[in-house]
Protein backbone atom coordinates (compact mmCIF):
# COMPACT_ATOMS: atom_id res chain seq x y z
CA UNK A 1 0.00 0.00 0.00
CA UNK A 2 2.65 2.34 0.77
CA UNK A 3 4.71 1.39 -2.08
CA UNK A 4 1.46 2.48 -4.46
CA UNK A 5 1.04 6.18 -2.31
CA UNK A 6 4.67 6.80 -3.62
CA UNK A 7 4.38 5.58 -6.94
CA UNK A 8 1.36 7.28 -7.55
CA UNK A 9 3.23 10.81 -5.99
CA UNK A 10 5.88 10.10 -8.20
CA UNK A 11 3.73 9.56 -10.99
CA UNK A 12 4.66 6.22 -11.97
CA UNK A 13 0.77 5.16 -12.07
CA UNK A 14 -1.20 7.21 -13.96
CA UNK A 15 -4.23 8.81 -12.87
CA UNK A 16 -7.40 6.89 -14.11
CA UNK A 17 -8.90 10.19 -16.90
CA UNK A 18 -12.41 10.52 -14.91
CA UNK A 19 -13.03 13.81 -15.83
CA UNK A 20 -15.02 14.98 -18.71
CA UNK A 21 -14.28 18.80 -18.80
CA UNK A 22 -16.76 21.50 -19.91
CA UNK A 23 -15.52 25.27 -20.68
CA UNK A 24 -16.63 28.28 -18.30
CA UNK A 25 -19.43 30.23 -19.76
CA UNK A 26 -16.93 33.09 -20.78
CA UNK A 27 -13.62 32.76 -21.73
CA UNK A 28 -11.02 35.52 -21.05
CA UNK A 29 -7.22 35.70 -22.01
CA UNK A 30 -6.44 34.17 -18.31
CA UNK A 31 -8.20 31.17 -19.28
CA UNK A 32 -5.83 29.65 -21.50
CA UNK A 33 -2.86 29.55 -19.05
CA UNK A 34 -5.32 28.24 -16.05
CA UNK A 35 -6.52 25.33 -18.64
CA UNK A 36 -3.31 24.13 -19.24
CA UNK A 37 -2.59 23.85 -15.53
CA UNK A 38 -5.87 21.99 -15.03
CA UNK A 39 -4.86 19.66 -17.45
CA UNK A 40 -1.37 19.01 -16.44
CA UNK A 41 -2.70 17.19 -13.59
CA UNK A 42 -3.69 14.43 -16.05
CA UNK A 43 -7.33 13.51 -14.59
CA UNK A 44 -9.21 14.60 -18.01
CA UNK A 45 -10.13 12.59 -20.42
CA UNK A 46 -12.55 15.58 -22.79
CA UNK A 47 -12.71 18.81 -22.89
CA UNK A 48 -15.88 20.52 -24.42
CA UNK A 49 -16.13 24.05 -25.35
CA UNK A 50 -19.07 24.80 -24.80
CA UNK A 51 -20.12 28.69 -25.36
CA UNK A 52 -23.65 30.47 -26.21
CA UNK A 53 -24.35 33.64 -28.33
CA UNK A 54 -20.73 34.11 -29.44
CA UNK A 55 -19.26 34.79 -33.00
CA UNK A 56 -18.43 32.19 -35.48
CA UNK A 57 -15.76 34.26 -35.87
CA UNK A 58 -14.44 34.46 -32.46
CA UNK A 59 -14.89 30.93 -31.63
CA UNK A 60 -12.64 29.84 -34.29
CA UNK A 61 -10.26 31.81 -32.67
CA UNK A 62 -10.56 30.02 -28.97
CA UNK A 63 -10.82 26.69 -30.44
CA UNK A 64 -7.46 27.02 -32.27
CA UNK A 65 -5.70 28.20 -29.09
CA UNK A 66 -7.38 25.43 -26.78
CA UNK A 67 -6.89 23.16 -29.13
CA UNK A 68 -2.93 23.31 -28.94
CA UNK A 69 -3.54 23.02 -24.78
CA UNK A 70 -5.27 19.66 -25.16
CA UNK A 71 -3.34 18.20 -27.68
CA UNK A 72 0.21 19.55 -25.56
CA UNK A 73 -1.81 17.26 -22.60
CA UNK A 74 -3.46 14.44 -24.75
CA UNK A 75 -6.83 15.55 -24.26
CA UNK A 76 -9.80 14.32 -26.11
CA UNK A 77 -11.17 18.32 -27.85
CA UNK A 78 -14.64 18.22 -28.16
CA UNK A 79 -16.88 21.40 -29.40
CA UNK A 80 -20.76 21.59 -28.12
CA UNK A 81 -23.50 21.81 -31.30
CA UNK A 82 -21.16 23.28 -33.80
CA UNK A 83 -20.37 20.19 -35.94
CA UNK A 84 -18.50 22.18 -39.25
CA UNK A 85 -16.47 24.40 -36.69
CA UNK A 86 -15.18 20.58 -35.33
CA UNK A 87 -14.44 19.84 -38.74
CA UNK A 88 -12.46 23.15 -39.12
CA UNK A 89 -10.28 23.54 -36.02
CA UNK A 90 -9.25 19.80 -36.45
CA UNK A 91 -11.02 19.18 -32.99
CA UNK A 92 -11.64 15.72 -31.85
CA UNK A 93 -15.24 15.80 -32.26
CA UNK A 94 -18.47 17.23 -31.36
CA UNK A 95 -21.02 16.95 -28.79
CA UNK A 96 -24.91 18.15 -29.04
CA UNK A 97 -27.89 17.95 -27.31
CA UNK A 98 -31.74 16.99 -28.77
CA UNK A 99 -32.22 20.38 -30.56
CA UNK A 100 -28.91 21.13 -31.88
CA UNK A 101 -29.37 19.56 -35.26
CA UNK A 102 -29.65 16.57 -37.29
CA UNK A 103 -27.31 13.59 -35.89
CA UNK A 104 -27.38 11.62 -38.35
CA UNK A 105 -26.00 14.77 -40.74
CA UNK A 106 -23.33 15.19 -38.11
CA UNK A 107 -22.07 11.49 -37.86
CA UNK A 108 -21.64 11.75 -41.78
CA UNK A 109 -19.59 15.00 -41.55
CA UNK A 110 -17.47 13.60 -38.31
CA UNK A 111 -16.14 10.82 -39.83
CA UNK A 112 -13.51 9.08 -38.12
CA UNK A 113 -14.37 12.13 -34.84
CA UNK A 114 -16.08 11.50 -31.39
CA UNK A 115 -19.60 12.12 -31.60
CA UNK A 116 -20.80 12.82 -28.14
CA UNK A 117 -25.40 12.81 -27.75
CA UNK A 118 -27.27 14.25 -24.59
CA UNK A 119 -30.24 11.62 -23.34
CA UNK A 120 -31.25 13.26 -20.39
CA UNK A 121 -32.95 10.73 -18.83
CA UNK A 122 -35.01 8.97 -21.43
CA UNK A 123 -33.86 5.08 -22.88
CA UNK A 124 -35.95 6.04 -26.03
CA UNK A 125 -33.32 8.85 -26.82
CA UNK A 126 -30.62 6.75 -25.66
CA UNK A 127 -31.40 3.84 -28.42
CA UNK A 128 -32.10 6.40 -30.81
CA UNK A 129 -28.42 7.85 -30.29
CA UNK A 130 -26.64 4.97 -30.28
CA UNK A 131 -28.65 3.74 -34.04
CA UNK A 132 -27.05 7.43 -35.02
CA UNK A 133 -23.57 5.81 -34.01
CA UNK A 134 -22.53 8.39 -31.11
CA UNK A 135 -19.44 7.32 -29.10
CA UNK A 136 -20.65 8.08 -25.59
CA UNK A 137 -24.18 8.86 -24.51
CA UNK A 138 -24.91 11.76 -21.72
CA UNK A 139 -27.37 11.44 -19.27
CA UNK A 140 -28.29 14.20 -16.63
CA UNK A 141 -28.41 16.76 -15.42
CA UNK A 142 -28.50 14.81 -12.05
CA UNK A 143 -28.12 17.56 -9.64
CA UNK A 144 -28.79 21.36 -9.14
CA UNK A 145 -26.75 22.99 -12.19
CA UNK A 146 -25.15 26.44 -12.00
CA UNK A 147 -24.63 26.11 -16.28
CA UNK A 148 -28.31 24.40 -16.82
CA UNK A 149 -30.36 25.79 -13.99
CA UNK A 150 -33.79 24.74 -15.70
CA UNK A 151 -32.60 20.79 -17.48
CA UNK A 152 -34.04 17.97 -17.38
CA UNK A 153 -33.70 15.99 -13.90
CA UNK A 154 -32.33 12.52 -14.39
CA UNK A 155 -31.77 9.46 -12.02
CA UNK A 156 -29.82 6.43 -11.19
CA UNK A 157 -32.06 4.16 -12.41
CA UNK A 158 -31.26 5.39 -15.98
CA UNK A 159 -27.63 4.09 -15.14
CA UNK A 160 -28.54 1.15 -13.91
CA UNK A 161 -30.44 0.25 -17.23
CA UNK A 162 -27.31 1.72 -19.30
CA UNK A 163 -25.00 -0.46 -17.47
CA UNK A 164 -26.75 -3.29 -18.39
CA UNK A 165 -28.08 -2.57 -21.81
CA UNK A 166 -25.55 0.42 -23.29
CA UNK A 167 -21.97 -0.73 -24.65
CA UNK A 168 -20.81 2.71 -25.33
CA UNK A 169 -19.59 5.20 -22.46
CA UNK A 170 -21.70 6.43 -19.83
CA UNK A 171 -20.61 11.08 -19.01
CA UNK A 172 -23.13 11.93 -16.01
CA UNK A 173 -23.50 15.54 -16.18
CA UNK A 174 -25.29 18.52 -14.15
CA UNK A 175 -23.83 19.98 -10.61
CA UNK A 176 -21.74 17.20 -10.06
CA UNK A 177 -18.92 17.79 -7.23
CA UNK A 178 -16.04 16.31 -5.11
CA UNK A 179 -18.97 14.65 -2.78
CA UNK A 180 -21.77 13.42 -4.92
CA UNK A 181 -19.56 12.03 -8.03
CA UNK A 182 -18.76 8.36 -6.46
CA UNK A 183 -22.50 7.42 -6.27
CA UNK A 184 -22.77 7.99 -10.21
CA UNK A 185 -19.24 6.12 -10.74
CA UNK A 186 -20.82 3.48 -9.02
CA UNK A 187 -23.95 2.99 -10.74
CA UNK A 188 -22.29 3.03 -14.11
CA UNK A 189 -20.92 6.47 -15.04
CA UNK A 190 -17.76 6.03 -16.75
CA UNK A 191 -16.85 9.52 -17.00
CA UNK A 192 -18.41 12.85 -15.13
CA UNK A 193 -18.49 16.22 -16.37
CA UNK A 194 -17.62 18.74 -14.61
CA UNK A 195 -17.44 22.67 -15.01
CA UNK A 196 -18.92 24.92 -11.98
CA UNK A 197 -17.09 22.91 -9.42
CA UNK A 198 -13.95 23.83 -11.15
CA UNK A 199 -14.31 27.44 -12.94
CA UNK A 200 -16.63 29.19 -10.40
CA UNK A 201 -15.39 27.34 -7.18
CA UNK A 202 -15.16 30.12 -4.39
CA UNK A 203 -13.03 28.02 -1.99
CA UNK A 204 -10.66 26.72 -4.92
CA UNK A 205 -8.51 27.67 -8.00
CA UNK A 206 -9.36 25.50 -11.10
CA UNK A 207 -5.53 23.83 -10.33
CA UNK A 208 -6.82 23.04 -6.89
CA UNK A 209 -10.84 21.82 -7.76
CA UNK A 210 -9.76 19.30 -10.43
CA UNK A 211 -7.29 17.33 -7.72
CA UNK A 212 -10.33 16.02 -5.96
CA UNK A 213 -10.98 13.70 -8.79
CA UNK A 214 -8.68 10.97 -8.79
Amino acid sequence: MVRRIRERVCGLIPLKKLVYLISPDKIDNNFYASLDKVLSFKNVKFFQLRLKNVSQKKLLNISKKIKKITTKHKVNFIINDYFKLSSKVKADGCHMGQLDGSFKIARKKLKGKILGITCHNSKILAKDAIKNKADYIAFGSFFKSKLKPIAKKANLNILKWAKKNIKKPIVVIGGINNTNYKKLVSAGAKYIALSSFIWDNPKLKPEQAIRKFK
